[in-house]
């Protein structure tokens, strides 16, 4: 008989987090589901009422993190895969941004995630064991107009998670980038804090609007099993592109940027370091 594992799951009210929190209950798992508003949640709740911890949680708050993650541990007993998968979007180009929206968002997408990390991490390092699964995007690897804040929050949550993956090893404990594609999540609706359009800029959003075109992409339904796969690998990868198209569409990123890069090699070479 297969032991049940716990799962600590932010965001996991909707989007991927729901994915992977109905996975987690599907495959006889419990879970500790963190979000803003747990109401979503009933329905699983009321399904598997043994087995789904609601926790309300804004992950902004580190001392409010740190609480939560003690009453998971004391409610399940302790924690073997952490997700956090919790976040937003500002949409808008980097000169309309005011203090007050670039901080809060680097609040949830990155210091959220960070609290959760610190949080955890002493309980799997006493168990020597567990999994960390940190949700970034395929678009870490370079900035985009009008999404520049949220590639630059998730970057530095992948740097931070590699740190975190060479300083973690030793106890048992396995680090994942997940560098998702796009989901039809409401991650650019709901989701979504939006800056005051600069009229200057308006023939830019107009050919970002045509480019990127209406396609929600795939349910968040469909990256879960990839995930289930993931945790039960013995020596995961420490990044995962996560959806076929992505995998192509970095591929390509990382070619234009390698040939960027050799059409300056020259001038890069004139200096010593």
């Amino acid at each position: 008989m297969t032991t049940a594992r716990h799962w600590f799951i932010t965001g996991a009210s909707r989007g991927l987090g729901r994915a992977f929190t109905e996975a987690a209950l599907a495959a006889g798992d419990r879970v500790v589901a963190a979000a803003r508003d747990v109401g979503p949640l009933t329905g699983p709740a009321e399904e598997h009422p043994d087995a789904l911890l609601r926790l309300p949680l804004d992950v902004s708050d580190r001392d409010a993190v740190f609480a939560a993650v003690e009453r998971a541990v004391e409610a399940v007993g302790h924690l073997d895969i952490v997700v956090n998968n919790a976040g937003g979007l500002l949409y808008g180009m980097v000169e309309e941004a005011t203090e007050r929206q670039v901080r809060d968002h680097f609040d949830v997408n990155f210091f959220g995630a960070l609290w959760v990390t610190q949080a955890v991490i002493p309980h799997l390092r006493a168990r020597r064991s567990g999994r960390v699964l940190q949700v970034t995007t395929m678009g870490t690897g370079g900035g985009m107009a009008s999404v520049g804040y949220y590639g630059a929050g998730k970057a530095a949550l992948d740097c931070v998670s590699e740190a975190l993956a060479m300083e973690v090893e030793q106890f048992g404990i396995k680090v994942t980038v997940l560098q998702m594609g796009g989901y039809a999540t409401e991650l650019f609706t709901t989701g979504t804090t939006a800056t005051a359009p600069d009229p200057a800029y308006q023939s830019l959003r107009a050919r970002l609007a045509e480019m990127w075109g209406e396609d929600a992409g795939p349910d968040p339904a469909t990256a879960a099993p990839l995930v289930m796969k993931l945790v039960d690998l013995p020596d995961p990868p420490r990044r995962l592109i996560v959806g076929s198209r992505s995998f192509d569409l970095v591929q390509e990123m990382h070619r234009a940027r390698l040939e960027q890069y050799r059409a300056w090699e020259d001038l890069s070479r004139t200096a010593p370091g």
